[in-house]
């Protein structure tokens, strides 16, 4: 028993955090492959994969930073984090935050439909319906409905990437090891490595309630640096499975679609399409918990607790709204409008303070008082 205690103990303190970094980003990085067209594919085969690890690396020193900031200033929700980072500038990210979630949101809506249209026929909207749905139903009782649903659907995210991989290994990949050999990095790969990290890293702000479990410095820096594998590693197999059709597949509206027709692995497909749901059902409720978290915080700086009503109307008003955006747009044009604005203004609001400011004073601190 107290082995098994000991490992749920170590699961929380250091993976936990990387699989609910992971599910922040997951959907509104890479689960359809589009965002990784958008920032990769221009660059090359192998600037393409410079730049993931680019942002491999950003990601692990920056939630490493973050862990152990917001551990010192016992912030346990974006809002303290910031009034700490920040100062009153806490603000201008809450609005950055908020505008970038219903992006997200939106982005994800428009898959989820996306994929019920592929898989079913269905209208786009049953799709759209059914993750907005599901979203409201699993933020409304917490943080801890959160973490059981990560800890379960990653087992499932990372099977089916490993297994997509292997099967576009016997499919096409001559055509991987081929292109890749000949490949020479092109230009932009710096540029699109640290965009891409920087709208993807402020998933580190936003799952501070995840660390409830840590204690100590050793917990918050492993973990942060075990965060960025955890969270690219399927993003790298997918890049490497869409080597072969580089540079059409930057065209196509939904990359894991077009590769799934030529792996030719019908059941598969249905898996793979069903595994994208999940992802995606992974980013909303991270994102929406967030704000959720923040405002339950506030109301019991009041004294008060935020009702199950009040969690249920919240999230509901977020991912509707985000669902109309979604109706109006198409996937390409909100990611390529949207995203890189807000990397630029996270790397601005977040990135750069926190590895100066945020760094210093966790330099500056005594070690005995910051392991406490």
């Amino acid at each position: 028993m107290s082995g098994a205690v000991a490992s749920d103990g170590f699961f929380r303190r250091l993976v936990l955090p990387g699989l609910a970094f992971k599910a922040v980003v997951i959907g509104g990085g890479y689960a359809t492959g589009r965002e990784i067209a958008e920032f990769f594919v221009g660059s090359g085969q192998m600037g393409g994969l410079l730049g993931l690890l680019l942002a491999m690396a950003i990601w692990s020193i920056v939630c490493a930073v973050t862990f152990e900031f917001a551990r010192q200033v016992q912030a346990t929700d974006y809002r303290g984090f910031f009034a700490e980072l920040l100062g009153p500038g806490w603000i201008a990210f809450e609005i950055a935050y908020v505008l970038f979630m219903i992006l997200v949101i939106a982005v994800i809506a428009a898959a989820a439909g996306e994929i019920g249209t592929a898989l079913f026929a269905w209208p786009t909207w049953i799709g759209t319906a059914l993750l907005l749905g599901l979203i409201i139903a699993v933020v409304s009782r917490g943080t801890a409905a959160a973490e059981r649903l990560f800890r379960y659907s990653s087992v499932l995210i990372y099977a089916v990437y490993a297994l997509f991989l292997i099967l576009a290994l016997a499919a096409f990949g001559d055509q991987i090891g081929g292109k890749l050999a000949a490949s020479t990095p092109g230009a932009g790969w710096v540029a699109g490595g640290v965009t891409y990290a920087s709208y993807n890293v402020i998933g580190a702000a936003l799952i501070l309630p995840f660390l409830r479990h840590q204690s100590s410095r050793r917990d918050a820096l492993y973990s942060g640096l075990l965060a960025g594998p955890l969270a690219m590693l399927p993003a790298l197999g997918f890049f490497l499975s869409m080597i072969a059709f580089t540079p059409e597949i930057g065209e196509a509206a939904l990359p894991s679609d077009f590769l799934l027709t030529r792996i030719g692995v019908p059941w598969f497909g249905f898996v793979f399409q069903a595994m994208i749901f999940v992802a995606l059902l992974e980013t909303g409720i991270g994102m929406v918990n967030a704000l959720e978290e923040r405002a339950d915080a506030a109301v019991r700086s009041r004294g008060a607790t935020l009702p199950a009503t009040a969690r249920i109307a919240l999230s509901a008003a977020i991912v509707i709204g985000s669902g109309v955006l979604a109706s109006k747009l198409g996937l390409i044009d909100l990611i390529a409008s949207g995203y890189g604005v807000f990397g630029w203004i996270m790397l601005f609001l977040f990135v750069v303070p926190l590895l100066t400011l945020g760094t210093y004073r966790i330099i500056t601190r005594p070690l005995e008082i910051a392991s406490t």
